[in-house]
């Protein structure tokens, strides 16, 4: 009787594993022992380390320090900056320097890779 109670004990936890985490749902027939072994250790500690994360939300949240009010800076002339901003888009959605910025990316990667694989 007691050896039935641990099978199901077992049976439940490897259900929950299972449900949780896929690689202990697969066939594990070609897998080490010793890799096994492993996989199940850490599944067991993440699902651990996740219920006892998830026991802790139904208490009340505590502030742990008060946050500073951030500093605002005024603005004296609001068309000065609005023409900034606009310089500073165009300088972003320029079709030149994009252009410009893919074919540097794309002649550094190559370089990259040939160089690696000399």
């Amino acid at each position: 009787m007691k050896q039935e109670a641990c099978r199901k004990d077992v049976e439940r936890a490897f259900g929950a594993l299972q449900s949780r985490f896929a690689i202990v749902a697969g066939p594990v027939r070609f897998w080490n022992k010793d890799v096994l072994h492993d996989i199940i250790t850490t599944c067991i500690i993440l699902h651990n380390m996740i219920i006892e994360d998830e026991r802790n939300l139904t208490g009340p949240i505590q502030v742990a320090r008060e946050v500073p009010s951030p500093d605002v800076e005024l603005v004296v002339d609001e068309n000065t900056q609005f023409q900034e901003f606009i310089a500073r888009h165009k300088q972003i959605r320029n079709q030149d320097a994009h252009i410009a910025l893919r074919n540097a990316l794309i002649e550094h990667l190559w370089d990259q890779y040939t160089n690696s694989n000399v």
